[in-house]
């Protein structure tokens, strides 16, 4: 008997690629865990067993929220089975799970964003921000990934884009005489956000003189931003821009928290930014106003001298 993960992998179909490689290794996880004790694919899983799954991932210390992504896993998984006709009846119809604990979203203080997308004056030979905002050409790797960097740091900031996206954002893509550009978010959705000012202008030079330093021939024509070796950008590949830059710790999704929570803060709209985040949820949304409401509280601890 098959657990056929490949073939429910398949029909996960527009899926974003990190979204089917956690469900499908949560259910090959739960898959080798079944089967040291005797189920040899998902007929033989009853409820019971998948309740001692989540118990066993608990002894485990998992944390809650990881164990409510495995068990949303297994109940997309039994549920593809039973239209596949795997199984006879879906055992996870329903199956709870800990709810994970409410988070909130780390964002940037104004001295480490400023140092991020502002870097101080690099060791000579090196050219610094300012240099860069001036120059026509460059004619080192490193003047190249210089400008890259700033462009897809601005972008990630003042656009809020994941970080899929814009390692996804192709050249015909752009608007930047509006600014603005296209984007394709989660579940295939595509929308259309502003860009910052000072990320359209660092995008122009980046296409003029950067680009062309790093391109070569495995190059895709339509790839906005590519790494060391000429191709497009991987996530991975944006970490590194981040812990070369950044002057605290940080993630490419704390830029994207930042931005959410700096429009909130600033007066914007809770569903326009929905919008501009691509969330198919407004309450998905509405943690960031939780995240503005610790600011303003921050805020009057500090100052108010009855606090």
């Amino acid at each position: 008997m098959s657990w056929e993960v490949d073939s429910f992998a398949e029909s996960l179909g527009r899926a974003a690629p990190a979204t089917v490689t956690a469900y499908r290794g949560d259910v090959l996880a739960f898959a080798s865990w079944a089967g040291r004790g005797g189920a040899s694919g998902p007929a033989e899983v009853t409820r019971l067993v998948l309740r001692r799954y989540l118990a066993y991932l608990a002894t485990r210390r998992y944390a809650r929220r990881t164990i409510a992504r495995k068990a949303a896993s297994l109940r997309r998984y039994f549920r593809w089975a039973a239209r596949e006709g795997l199984v006879a009846g879906d055992p996870a119809l329903g199956l709870g799970a800990p709810s994970g604990e409410s988070r909130l979203p780390e964002v940037l203080h104004e001295a480490d964003l400023l140092a991020l997308l502002e870097p101080a004056a690099p060791p000579p030979g090196r050219a610094g921000l300012g240099a860069r905002s001036r120059g026509t050409s460059c004619s080192t790797t490193a003047e190249a990934r210089d400008l890259r960097d700033d462009a897809l740091l601005e972008l990630l900031y003042g656009s809020g884009l994941r970080v899929s996206e814009c390692c996804s954002l192709d050249v015909d893509a752009l608007e930047l005489e509006v600014p603005a550009l296209r984007v394709w978010g989660k579940g295939a959705r595509q929308r259309r956000v502003p860009t910052s000012a000072p990320a359209a202008d660092a995008i122009r030079r980046y296409l003029e003189v950067g680009r062309p330093v790093l391109a070569g021939p495995r190059s895709r024509a339509g790839a906005v931003f590519l790494n060391a070796r000429g191709v497009r950008m991987g996530p991975r590949d944006v970490r590194r821009v981040l812990d070369r830059r950044s002057s605290v710790p940080t993630h490419p999704h704390v830029l994207r928290h930042t931005f959410a929570t700096h429009l909130l803060d600033g007066g914007a709209d809770l569903r326009v930014v929905q919008e501009l985040l691509g969330h198919a949820s407004l309450r998905t949304t509405q943690i960031y106003t939780h995240v503005s409401r610790e600011r303003l509280v921050g805020v009057y601890e500090r100052a108010h001298p009855r606090a």
